[in-house]
């Protein structure tokens, strides 16, 4: 995903669309898209959403986690860069908080760090699907009408392209979803060329405004530290919140995760609809460079969870049984 990401960015750097070819550009995009929500709906079967539903205890805190406290962060770190970076930069970091989580990254990184892998796959699932719904007006009631189409066209296109497709691809899951799961490269061949195409769209608009000349060491310099502000927060509180529901390791680490991760897979289309390519581009950089950072910092971590004791978590009750993950993602216990 790093990889893909970097040679988009270089591609729209060299040869960005502009004029009609981002009309057609924008268009390819957005069929993309559709796509890509329409397979996530066949792909996720209903059972896993309603068993996702009913683990409230789980569920319920990460929301709170995912949708307030992140989402509260982002508007205090934008208000910080107003007036220090470019508007669209400073309304990025707003965005970027009231995004959904990953769902193969956090997924990935909790199956090696000993994590509830199957929690992690349906919690991801729903803040995704609730993130849809969400993000928008929970942008919008948090300041960010002054940069987005937030009026009925703006969330029309939402549900056009968001939760229509998902919505039609729960309802055909009895004739493509056993499919659609029997060919999992499908999905993430279509997850990878969604982004790639709203990704480029976006970022050739922020090269027409030119971002490389207009934004110097000192702002670039700004914007990492308060993304890296965000992954303290992200990390480090997410850790201490679901300690105060002491909830057992593998789910304290999978609430981990999933609570610090934002998704490029929901942002990206979600960023394209909301603003203009001119404006797109600046908005998604945050998103852009908080991903990547969040990879770098999961990798060490959750590889460190792997070896260290149970002990000292808030959730063990008594610290006697060690729950691991291997490769494959499937738990095992010993005594």
């Amino acid at each position: 995903m790093v990889r893909l990401l970097v040679l988009t960015i270089a591609l729209a750097t060299i040869f960005p669309a502009i004029g009609a070819g981002r009309t057609v550009a924008q268009a390819i995009s957005n069929v993309a898209i559709f796509a890509l929500f329409m397979l996530n709906g066949l792909r996720l079967p209903r059972d896993e959403v309603l068993r996702g539903l009913r683990d409230a205890r789980f569920l319920l805190p990460l929301l709170v986690w995912c949708f307030g406290a992140m989402a509260l962060t982002g508007l205090g770190l934008s208000r910080l860069a107003f007036g220090h970076l470019p508007q669209e930069l400073a309304i990025g970091l707003l965005f970027l908080g009231t995004l959904a989580s990953t769902v193969q990254s956090a997924t990935a990184y909790s199956s090696i760090a000993g994590g509830d892998v199957a929690g992690s796959v349906v919690a991801a699932a729903m803040l995704n699907i609730v993130g849809v719904f969400l993000t928008a007006p929970l942008f919008a009631v948090m300041g960010g009408f002054a940069t987005a189409d937030l009026g009925f066209g703006g969330l029309a296109k939402i549900f056009a392209l968001l939760v229509l497709p998902f919505v039609l691809g729960q309802a055909l899951q009895g004739v493509g979803g056993p499919w659609v799961r029997s060919h999992p490269a499908l999905v993430s061949t279509m997850d990878r060329l969604a982004i790639a195409i709203a990704v480029y769209v976006a970022f050739s608009g922020a090269v027409e405004r030119g971002i490389w000349s207009t934004l110097g060491m000192a702002q670039w310099s700004l914007l990492l530290g308060l993304l890296v502000a965000f992954l303290t927060v992200g990390f480090g509180g997410s850790w201490l919140f679901a300690g105060l529901f002491r909830l057992d390791r593998p789910t304290r680490i999978s609430f981990m995760f999933a609570g610090a991760h934002k998704s490029v897979v929901s942002g990206a289309p979600i960023a394209l609809i909301l603003f203009p390519p001119a404006s797109a581009g600046l908005v998604m950089a945050p998103l852009l460079v908080y991903h990547l950072l969040q990879l770098v910092v999961s990798a060490p971590l959750a590889s460190r969870l792997s070896r260290s004791p149970r002990r000292g978590s808030p959730g063990d009750c008594d610290g006697s049984t060690t729950i691991a993950t291997d490769r494959s993602g499937q738990r095992r216990s010993g005594r």
